[in-house]
Order: structure tokens, then sequence, then C-alpha cells
């Protein structure tokens, strides 16, 4: 199929050759599972566990809160030890309100639903419920619920259903090793998402470095004529939701807008895959494979993790650090964070866990900027991350938005080309996030006014029907006699 250009992006050193040829391997229960409240973009779940409480595998343990949020199950049978706060898995090391289950090592299934025989013969609303009640989220890592982006077919006119595969940071495999070993499931799980979006047309976007991958997806979708599979240059960003759906179909995303707005909804093969299990199985989202690598990792693998899985358990399973690491991340090396340290949960947003050595992040203070325009050339969304860092670092925050701030995807490629070393992309996140405050706080100030005004306006109409009520004074008397 015909591919179209995108504009800048940068060709890393990749790595997955560490971790690349490691059929998936399951994890064995740890002694421990921490799940957190918060796994998604949107609002906390509500719990519905106390400690003492038995749990069964799948079980709802926690409830979607609002429109944008998400159910969290337990991972497997055992007993909810206490309800805690525990430090994210984020660079703030933060903490956030946990379940903490011990399991009973039966790993007992919970009543699941009744798999769905047939999914093209139920309404869409069906399957939009059962991805909610199964807790999917995206699993590229943006965690956006998945049933929200599966509503998108209401209320735009989806064409195309992309399903990204590209995988194009660095070390990571998991989204590789999937489409190898489960091409049949991610396929499944892409026609039935189709559906659901009322969308008639499917690709599946797998860069050219992945031809096992690429051989395994096409033999699955070769049954459907609806389902092509397209080979993308080995670039990155390629797997940018923006980014991939210009390469694929040649429409750019305009600024602010979806890329539902061109008629193309994209989803992670990891993703396509968990709405296959909750479909055809009945089976909600605790697992994921994640990929554990890096030059200080003994034995790099790809692991099926369970939900709240500690790293550290994930790491002793490699064999432990052959050397010292200089930095763990969760994610890729470009657009990860790194951990405060080995005791967070892995979570449904966790694609890989990185031990990189102080050669393999070549890390350096940072030098005055040349004015090269490296960083304005290489940009995917074609803004000039020069001219974002001058105005952020003299604190000019507007100035910054108006040069199109909210656009940056913090794909860190300008980071990465600087001869400086100047870490241009850690600038970005700090303004979007101070940006963020700023609504927020402006939002809460305008509300607490719109009270304010209806709390007077109230007392306004209080005090008239109390001025209403009151009984007229009685007539003098000169006035009787008259």
């Amino acid at each position: 199929m015909k591919l179209f250009p995108i504009r800048g992006g940068i060709h890393p050193e990749y790595r997955k050759e560490l971790s690349g040829e490691r059929a998936i391997e399951a994890l064995p229960l740890p002694s421990r599972l921490y799940i957190p409240l918060q796994q998604h973009i949107g609002a906390p779940a509500e719990i519905l566990v106390s400690a003492g409480d038995l749990v069964k595998k799948g079980q709802v343990i926690a409830r979607r809160q609002g429109p944008i949020s998400a159910h969290h199950h337990a991972s497997t049978s055992g007993r909810v030890v206490e309800v805690t706060e525990i430090p994210a898995p984020h660079p703030s090391g933060l903490p956030q309100t946990t379940i903490v289950i011990e399991p009973d090592g039966r790993d007992e299934w919970a009543a699941l639903p009744e798999p769905i025989a047939d999914p093209f013969a139920v309404a869409p609303e069906v399957i939009e419920e059962r991805v909610a009640e199964s807790g999917i989220v995206g699993m590229g890592g943006a965690t956006f619920p998945a049933a929200v982006k599966l509503h998108l077919g209401i209320q735009y006119r989806i064409d195309t259903l992309l399903i990204n595969g590209a995988e194009c940071e660095p070390y990571l495999t998991c989204d590789d090793r999937l489409m190898r070993e489960h091409a049949e499931a991610i396929v499944d799980g892409a026609r039935i998402m189709a559906h659901t979006l009322g969308a008639p047309r499917i690709v599946v976007g797998i860069e050219e470095n992945k031809p096992q991958a690429l051989a395994a997806i096409t033999v699955a979708a070769s049954a459907f004529p609806n389902i092509e599979v397209a080979a993308l240059p080995v670039k990155y960003p390629m797997g940018s939701e923006r980014h991939l759906t210009l390469a694929i179909t040649g429409l750019e995303t305009p600024a602010r807008k979806l890329t539902a707005d061109l008629g193309v909804v994209v989803h992670n093969v990891a993703t396509a895959r968990a709405v296959h299990q909750a479909v055809r199985l009945g089976r909600p989202l605790i697992a994921r494979v994640v990929t554990v690598s890096g030059g200080a990792m003994r034995e790099p693998k790809n692991i099926e993790a369970p939900i709240g899985a500690r790293v550290s358990d994930l790491i002793d399973f490699c064999g432990g650090f052959a050397q010292r690491p200089e930095r763990i991340i969760q994610g890729g090396p470009m657009m990860g964070t790194p951990l405060p340290n080995l005791e967070v949960p892995v979570v449904k947003g966790t694609s890989g866990i990185l031990a990189l050595t102080a050669e393999e992040i070549n890390e350096r203070p940072a030098d005055p900027c040349i004015r090269c325009g490296a960083c304005v050339n290489i940009c995917a969304c074609g803004l000039s991350p020069v001219e974002l860092a001058a105005h952020i670092r003299h604190d000019d925050l507007d100035g910054a938005a108006q040069l199109g701030l909210a656009d940056c995807v913090s794909c860190g490629s300008c980071s990465w080309v600087c001869p400086s070393h100047i870490p241009l992309v850690h600038y970005f996140n700090y303004a979007k996030g101070a940006l963020n405050a700023q609504d927020r706080e402006q939002r809460k100030t305008e509300r607490t006014k719109m009270l304010v005004e209806a709390n007077a306006a109230r007392q306004e109409r209080l005090a008239a029907q109390r001025a209403a009520r009151k009984p007229k004074a009685a007539p003098a008397a000169n006035e009787v006699q008259s």
C-alpha cells in the first residue's frame, strides 16, 4: 500500500536484539501484588474491598468513576492485606492509594461474564460495556480508557481503524512478541473494535524491522479483505498516533483536534488482544507483557506479568543485574520515566523496564545552545524546540503555548539530537505540567466564583420570599377615621 512521509524523525540505536528473540514467559505469582487505583488517564477508581476480604482472580476490586475512568480487578485469588499508600511508578515517587493482595496460590477465577459468541451480531454498546467492565486501557503507554475511544464511533464517522504495531521505542519488544505469538487474537480484537466503531477498513502498521511480526499478522489477516498490513519505514517516532495516521492515510491531524476528526481511530496491538480476551473469553485486563532489558540486565526477557507485581519481582526473574544500573526506566528510553525505586508495581501502561548503564545513557552536562537548528530539522511535529525552550527558560509559558507547545508529543527527538545535550523535552514537560496546573486553578477559581454568585442570588431570593410572606402593618387610627 502507498505510504506517506512524516517530517523529521530520528534513527537511534534500537537495541531490540537484546530481547527480540526471547519468547514471552509467564512470571510466577509473587508473594504480594500491589494494585493502584490510578492506572489510567481520568478519575481514579473507587475502592470496593477492605483489609481482610477474600478475593478471586478477575474480581472487580475498584470501580470506575465518571465517564473517563477504569475498573481494576484482582490479578489472582487471595486475601486483601491492606489498603495503603505506596510510591507511584513515576519519577515524583508521590504516594497513591493501592490495594495489597496476598495470593493464596490457588489462582482461582471469580465468576466471569459470559463470552460473547458472535460479537459481530450485537450492538456496539454491548462491546463498549464489556470493554469498560474489563478495565481495558490503551496499552501502548497512553492508558486512555479503551471503551471511551470505542465510543467515538457514535460521535464521529470513522472509516479507518489503525492498529499500532510500530513499537518504535528502542529496546522494547513486547508488542513484537505479541504479534508473533498471538497474531490471531490481535486480528480478532481489531475486527471486534472495527465493528464497534463502524469502521469498514483496518490497517495494521508494523515497522520493517519486525519481519516475523509482519509475516504472522499478514497470515492471520489474510482471510479478511478489509484488513491491510503496512510495512512502515523504521523511523522514530513512527508509533505516535498522529504520525502513524499521517504515514498511512496522508492526513495530518490539525492542532487541538483528534485523529477521529479525520475519521481515524488508533489502538495498540496489546489493546486489541485484551479486547479479544474480554469479548471471547470474558477475561478482564489483569496481566500484560513487559520487556525487561538494558545493558545492566543479566538475562533480558519478555514477561507476561500480573498487574501489581513489583519491578523487583521481574528483575529477579531475569537473574538480577549483571552490573550496577545507572538508571531504571519504565517504558522506553525516549519517552519512558525514571523509577523512584524497584518496589513500585507493574501497571496497565508498563510496556518496559529498562536497566541502563552509564554508557547507554551517555548523559553529559548541558552546554549553551549554539543555535544550530538541528532540533528544528528533526521535530516531527514541525515545531521550533529552540524557541520554545527560550520562552520557558524566561518563564514565558504563554509565549511557549502560542508557539504550539500543546502540539509537542514529548517524543524526545530534539533532546537526542542536540549537540549541546540540552534536555529540551524536560523543559516542555515542565511547561505543559505548569500550564495544566494553571488551567486547573483557573477553573477552580471560576467554579468558586460561580458558587459564590449562585449563593448570593439564592440569598436574595430567600430574602424576597421572606419579605413577601411578612404580614403588613395595621393602618394608623387617623387613617381609619378618614
